[in-house]
């Protein structure tokens, strides 16, 4: 669980600035070959930072698309998660300039498919995991007159996009029932917490109801997840993923996660079920979390399914 709101990071921003309309007729059929219609080459293995050579001069009017290899794995849908790597170029015909790179900044990123800029809906909608799509961006299909900071109303971009994953919206781990500290959690897809009356514990404590055999979550890594969060003295459900919205992911050991979901995540192998109780000091302290109702003497209750790691 997050530590806070904050606004959107740059990166985050231009995440949603994947803006390919339709693919085009043909498909160049392997990285390092030209892009057909766009006067470039990229290079490098799917899924590894991406050389590009880009042509003399600015990219020719009108939004392009070009997939360099077709992926095997499942189909993206509306409203799945896609897993990706990406950069993002201003295409000026000068320097090129790199405006954003999940190699950059240490992991890959997420992708709400159906809740992105329409363009990036339509391309990245249908296609398959291990595919790398490529795209020509012009401002009138990107951010138009008002882009984030770091891109001008006038700049054409570019992309390379690996996608490596999809989970769907109702995905979950088959996991066991358990109990911890009293807190109940039923077997199944989407587990129901139940939480005792009366006092919650002092100490914090997590288990680990239903055990994966996937990587293992670590600093740096990027950890998909379903969860289902509850306050203590009101058994109130505060939040889940199940119900509320999609997938989320969140990247271990960079200070954007509470201090409870660092311990019980960590060295926690996909396909995995985590029960935690969490006192203030391993959540969210003294300011509490007033968007959700959570003050700051509350005890929390988290179930977690750990969908993926990367």
């Amino acid at each position: 669980m997050l530590r806070h709101v904050a606004a959107p990071k740059l990166g985050q921003v231009l995440a949603r600035m994947l803006v390919p309309v339709l693919v085009a007729a043909g498909v160049a059929g392997c990285t390092g070959a030209p892009a057909q219609g766009l006067e470039l080459k990229v290079a490098g293995a799917f899924g590894a930072r991406p050389t590009i050579d880009f042509p003399d001069g600015r990219p020719a009017s009108g939004l392009q698309v070009d997939e360099l290899t077709t992926g095997k794995g499942a189909r993206l849908e509306p409203d799945d998660v896609a897993i990706v790597q990406y950069t993002a170029h201003v295409w000026d015909g000068r320097r090129n300039r790199l405006v954003d790179s999940s190699f950059t900044r240490g992991a890959p990123a997420a992708f709400p498919v159906g809740g992105l800029l329409p363009g990036l809906d339509r391309a990245l909608e249908g296609r398959t995991v291990g595919s790398r799509v490529i795209a020509a961006v012009p401002p009138g299909d990107g951010f138009g007159p008002n882009p984030p900071r770091g891109v001008g109303p006038s700049d054409e971009l570019f992309y390379v996009v690996d996608i490596l994953g999809a989970h769907h919206k109702g995905a979950s781990v088959e996991g066991r029932a358990g109990t911890l500290a009293g807190v109940r959690v039923s077997a199944g897809a989407r587990p129901a917490l139940q939480v005792p009356a009366g006092a919650p514990p002092a100490r914090f404590a997590s288990t680990v109801l239903e055990r994966g055999s996937g990587p293992k979550a670590r600093p740096g890594r990027l950890v998909v997840t379903q969860y289902a969060g509850a306050v203590w003295a009101s058994r109130r459900v505060f939040d889940t993923t199940w119900t509320n919205g999609l997938p989320k992911a969140f990247k271990l050991g960079d200070g954007g996660l509470i201090k409870a979901w660092e311990r019980a995540l960590t060295g926690v192998p996909a396909g995995s079920r985590v029960l935690m109780v969490v006192p203030p000091a391993y959540g969210y302290g003294a300011p509490g979390f007033p968007a959700y109702g959570i003050k700051g003497s509350d005890t929390l209750v988290f179930v977690v399914d750990v969908l993926a790691v990367y």
